[in-house]
C-alpha cells in the first residue's frame, strides 16, 4: 500500500483556518495517512491534534515551522518528530511569538502610511487564540476590499518593497536547527522555491543548512510548480539531503493546494520518512474511522 504523507499544515494556533481537531478530521477525510502539524513558532495544538488523530486512525507527527532570518531574508525551517516539551525549543518559540506582536505593529504602521487604516485591529479579528501573522493582515485586506484574494495581497502588499512590509529579526539558522535536532527532531527547509534567492544564494543556504544538521528539503509542496519539483530534487541529491512533502495547508481559499492532492516525489528522491515506522505500515493496519 502506498501511504499518503502531508508533513506541513497549519491550524488556528498560528495562521490556519481550522482548529487542530478540525484539521485532523479534514486530513483523514481527504485520504491523508500520515500528517504533521507544523504551526508557525507554536506547538500549542499538537497534543489535541494527536488525540484526534488516534480517533481517525491517522499517524500523527509532532511538528513546528520556525521563522528564521538568513542574510536579511526570512526563511522557514520545519521541525518534524520534535519533542515540544524540550526546554530550549519551548523558550525559543516563546521569544519568537513575542516578537510577532511587535512586527504586527510595524506592519500596521506601514499600511497606515499607504492610506490603509485600521489594519492592526482588523488583523487581530482573525487571530482567535493563536499568534498573529501576515495571513491575518491578508484576510483583513481582502475583507475590506483592498485586494481580491490573499494571493493578490502577497503580490502587492506585506512583502519586501511593498506596503505592509516590516523587517524583523527572527531566529538565526543555527539556533533553529539546534532547537529541532536537540529535541530529537529532524530539520527540513520549507518551500525553498518561494525564497527567490538565485542559484548562488540557494547553494550557500543549502550548504550551511546541511553543515548545521539539516536533514531534508521540501521538494513537493503546495506552492511549488512542476519545475520546482525537478529543481529541488536535484538540489537534494547534490547535497545528500532527503526530500519531504507537504501541502502547507491553511484552509479553503487560502491554500496553494488541497490536502490529499500532492503528487509523488520524483524518482531520484530519498523520502524523509524512508526509515520511519510510519512508512512501514501496510494496508492491514492502516484503518481510518471515517465515522468518527
Amino acid at each position: 500500500m502506498s501511504l499518503t504523507f502531508d508533513l506541513h499544515s497549519h491550524t488556528t494556533i498560528s495562521d490556519g483556518m481550522l482548529s487542530p481537531t478540525e484539521l485532523v478530521a479534514y486530513a483523514a477525510k481527504q485520504g491523508v495517512d500520515v500528517l504533521a502539524l507544523t504551526d508557525h513558532d507554536d506547538t500549542g495544538g499538537l497534543a489535541i491534534a494527536a488525540e484526534e488523530a488516534k480517533r481517525w486512525g491517522l499517524q500523527f507527527i509532532n511538528g513546528v515551522e520556525i521563522s528564521v532570518t538568513w542574510k536579511k531574508r526570512t526563511i522557514h525551517i520545519v521541525g518534524l518528530k520534535i519533542n515540544p516539551e524540550y526546554p530550549e525549543l519551548k523558550a525559543g518559540l516563546a521569544a519568537l511569538r513575542a516578537g510577532r506582536n511587535w512586527r504586527a505593529e510595524g506592519m500596521a504602521a506601514s499600511l497606515d502610511k499607504a492610506g490603509i487604516k485600521g489594519s492592526l485591529n482588523g488583523a487581530y479579528q482573525y487571530v482567535n487564540d493563536g499568534i498573529i501573522g501576515r495571513i491575518h493582515f491578508a484576510r483583513f485586506l481582502v475583507e475590506s476590499g483592498v485586494s481580491k484574494d490573499t494571493k493578490a495581497v502577497f503580490k502587492k502588499y506585506l512583502v519586501k518593497g511593498k506596503p505592509g512590509y516590516f523587517e524583523h529579526q527572527w531566529a538565526n539558522l543555527e539556533e533553529a536547527i539546534r532547537w529541532i535536532v536537540d529535541s530529537g527532531g529532524v530539520a527540513v527547509l520549507a518551500h525553498p522555491g518561494r525564497y527567490d534567492l538565485g542559484r548562488t544564494n540557494m547553494l550557500l543556504l543549502l550548504e550551511e543548512f546541511r553543515a548545521l544538521g539539516g536533514t531534508a528539503i521540501e521538494v513537493v509542496t503546495g506552492s511549488h510548480t512542476g519545475a520546482h519539483y525537478v529543481e529541488f530534487a536535484k538540489y537534494a541529491q547534490m547535497f545528500s539531503l532527503k526530500s519531504s512533502v507537504g501541502t502547507d495547508y491553511h484552509g479553503k481559499g487560502v491554500s496553494f493546494m488541497e490536502m490529499g492532492r500532492l503528487p509523488a516525489l520524483p524518482n531520484n528522491c530519498v523520502p524523509i520518512w524512508q526509515d520511519w515506522p510510519e512508512a512501514l505500515l501496510t494496508s492491514t493496519n492502516v484503518t481510518k474511522n471515517n465515522t468518527a
